[in-house]
């Protein structure tokens, strides 16, 4: 459930707090039980429930003392109120630059993610259109950071929870990516949907010298059925809910359940694990197929939409990186044509700040040329190294430690400014 919280506005932190959480509950108080009532008539499980809002920076801004930690602790109340597993747009958009509001919101991330059990938080540090603001990428990177070491007890947990975007949509219902952009409507029901199970299913019931066009276009044929099927429990609820029923995302998000797994999917189309060169022809099949049989089910189709690639969210996955198929280089390569970016990547607790900028610029980047979302959601282990592992449990996982090119980025990263947008951001 997306709900906007413009109209929340003031100068005073309390009221804002106050209006914030007054209309969560307005608008959410009976989410979980109408989901719950649909789960078990259709019987689809709705595997999490979750809350976007308005990005916090432009709503704590209009304070005259601005606590945003405040207003995380009231947020993560709220969605424990209401009963929901997160509650995403504790965010700023900064792709250009960063507002007093924005700057603050940043700051207060790592103290709010620690004090908080709900919240998610995003950054929106580049866009195709404005580029990357470099700036921006170096804090964020020393933010990543004290958000892990103010979370050691728990393996990072608070930097699995913080995401950054190139190209950030506004309408997803992802965490930890999710929040309500400024041109939605007052609250909608945007849905996303998983199945990496059926399709793997759906493909090895295929004759085995079935070629690549036919299992494309049998992937094709499950993405239909899946996207309808959540679209059709999305448009229930909101009827439900007397609310507008706003996206479909096609997204196919793993989980870490037994079977649930983008990886398995690579093996059923035939690669020994994911990880083998291959790999990313494989993604990009998918990713395409996905979004064609997909589309074709629905008028409105939002979000990210593609195959999500979280390592620490997807059994293969993980057997892959701890076994040594899947680098870091890999990854970051397969990034290129799937739906996000470097999701859920745990990396050595003692990773220079300059070395996690580099990392995310160079993300940004892939997301900037080629018009698409990406996204980094990367865990600094600390007091951990390569052998190593985090466990965080329930839709989060558990992640092996990757290790990271070792050569210095300081030089480059921390000159600043932004890098400017590429030239086909001039389509006007």
């Amino acid at each position: 459930m997306a709900i906007s919280l413009r109209d929340c506005m003031d100068s005073d932190v309390d009221i804002v707090c106050e209006n914030i959480y007054n209309k969560i509950k307005h608008y959410a108080k009976n989410l979980v039980e109408y989901a719950n009532d649909l789960e078990n008539e259709y019987s689809i499980p709705i595997i999490n429930k979750r809350i976007s809002v308005t990005p916090i920076s432009l709503v704590g801004e209009s304070c005259k003392n601005p606590d945003y930690v405040k207003i995380a602790k009231t947020l993560d109340k709220a969605a424990k109120d209401v009963g929901v597993n997160f509650i995403g747009g504790f965010s700023a958009l900064v792709e250009k630059g960063c507002t007093k509001g924005d700057n603050l919101l940043i700051d207060s991330i790592p103290e709010a993610l620690a004090q908080t059990e709900r919240l998610c938080s995003s950054i929106n540090l580049a866009s195709s259109k404005a580029g990357i603001n470099m700036d921006a990428v170096l804090k964020m990177a020393d933010i990543i950071k004290k958000a892990a070491e103010l979370t050691k007890d728990k393996d990072g947990l608070g930097a699995a929870k913080l995401v950054c975007f190139c190209n950030s949509a506004s309408d997803n219902p992802f965490m930890a990516g999710a929040f309500c952009g400024i041109g939605e409507p007052e609250c909608a029901l945007n849905v996303g949907v998983s199945g990496p199970g059926v399709v793997r299913a759906a493909i090895e019931a295929l004759p085995k010298d079935a070629d690549l066009s036919q299992l494309a276009n049998k992937i094709k044929q499950i993405a239909y059925k899946i996207t309808s099927t959540g679209e059709l429990v999305g448009r229930k609820l909101a009827k439900r809910l007397e609310i507008p029923f706003g996206i479909i995302d096609l997204s196919l998000a793993p989980t870490p359940a037994e079977g649930d797994s983008v990886a398995g999917i690579f093996q059923a189309m035939g690669l020994e694990h994911a990880g083998a060169h291959g790999t990313t022809a494989a993604l990009a099949m998918l990713n395409d197929a996905v979004k064609k049989g997909g589309i074709m089910a629905s008028s409105h189709v939002g979000g990210l939409s593609g195959a999500f690639i979280p390592v620490s969210e997807d059994a293969g996955m993980i057997e892959a990186a701890a076994s040594g198929y899947l680098t870091f280089d890999k990854l970051e390569a397969m990034t290129c044509v799937c739906s996000v970016g470097l999701d859920m990547v745990a990396i050595p607790g003692d990773t220079p700040n300059t070395t996690i900028a580099g990392i995310i610029a160079d993300e940004m980047a892939i997301g900037m040329i080629n018009k698409k979302t990406t996204a980094v959601r990367i865990i600094p282990a600390i007091g951990k190294g390569v052998g190593d592992k985090v466990i965080f449990g329930g839709l989060l996982g558990e992640a092996p430690i990757m290790s990271v090119n070792k050569l210095s980025s300081s030089g480059f990263v921390c000159r600043g400014g932004r890098i400017p947008a590429p030239i086909h951001s001039l389509n006007n």
